[in-house]
Formats: structure tokens, C-alpha cells, sequence
């Protein structure tokens, strides 16, 4: 029985979300499945994901394939890495000890990596809504001068026309 590593879909339309499944790759994608070992949402930003880890390494050393985008999600999360080093504990490459100690300069690199992309989304938002305050701010101004404007168009249509008379001097003529 050939078994893969998968997603079933789940949610509503517009809006899915998967769950990590191991499952007979003959049975259709969203019915019967062998176990459940994550939830991947693509929805948030960063998109969660929630995954068993131990589970998803035991069923990869049994021989479990995964699909192309399984395969990125455990990639992501350093199933691969940890199925990748068991094989060469398995093979006498290094120790299980030396194993660890790389896998955990992996995870620290990693968080690293994901801490500055939760970072510089932290600040593109926070310059987004500055600059949206920023264009409301003018906007403001403009509608307060607007309205200064027709208010004193009305003052001065409300008022009555003060006439200025102008006295000419008489000229007297000049005699030569």
C-alpha cells in the first residue's frame, strides 16, 4: 500500500484551509486517510502551520512519500532535515549527539529567519497606516479650508454692498 503525505481540504470556498495527512494515495483527496499530523493555514500571513513533528519524521522513515507542497511545509519545519540526519546517524556519518547539535543550529538560523520576516511585516503595516493617517490628515485640512471658503463667501454675500464714494476735487481751470 503506497502512502503519501498530503493535504485535505477543509473550510469554505475562498477561504480553505488543509490538514496533513497520511493516507493511501489511492483513496480520493479529502476522504479516508490514515492519520492526521497537521493543520496548514495559507490564510494568515505568515500562513500557520501546526504539525506533529515527531509524527511526521516517524512516518517519513517508514517510507511515507510527500506531495510538492508537503514536502516544502515539512521542509519549512525541518521534518526533512531531521529525516535527512537520522539517515546518517543510521549510516555511522556522525553520532545522534553531533545530529542534535546540528539540528539545533538549524532551529536557531531558522526562528532568526522568521522573527525578521515577522519583523519587516510588523513595519510595512505600521507604515502603511502612518501613511494612510497621513493622507486623512490632508484630506482634513482640505475639507477645513473648503468649508472656511464657502463660509466666507456667505458672510460676504450676507452682507450688504458698502458703496465708496470717491470726492473729486474740483479743478479749477489755470489761466496762463
Amino acid at each position: 500500500m503506497p502512502v503519501k503525505i498530503r493535504l485535505a481540504k477543509h473550510g469554505k470556498k475562498g477561504y480553505s484551509f488543509y490538514h496533513i495527512v497520511v493516507a493511501d494515495s489511492r483513496a480520493p483527496r479529502d476522504g479516508k486517510f490514515i492519520e492526521k499530523i497537521g493543520v496548514y493555514n495559507p490564510n494568515t500571513n505568515p500562513a500557520s502551520i501546526d504539525l506533529c513533528f515527531d509524527k511526521a519524521v516517524e512516518w517519513l522513515q517508514k517510507g511515507a512519500q510527500p506531495t510538492d507542497t508537503c514536502r516544502s511545509i515539512l521542509s519549512h519545519k525541518g521534518v526533512m532535515y531531521k529525516k535527512h540526519l537520522n539517515g546518517g546517524v543510521s549510516k555511522g556519518a556522525f553520532t545522534t549527539e553531533e545530529a542534535d547539535v546540528k539540528f539545533a543550529q538549524w532551529l536557531t538560523s531558522k526562528s532568526a529567519q522568521i522573527d525578521a520576516k515577522n519583523s519587516k511585516l510588523s513595519a510595512d503595516k505600521d507604515a502603511a497606516s502612518s501613511a494612510r493617517f497621513a493622507g486623512e490628515v490632508k484630506v482634513n485640512e482640505d475639507r477645513a479650508k473648503a468649508i472656511q471658503a464657502k463660509r466666507a463667501a456667505a458672510v460676504a454675500a450676507a452682507t450688504p454692498a458698502v458703496v465708496e464714494t470717491e470726492v473729486v476735487a474740483e479743478e479749477t481751470p489755470v489761466e496762463a
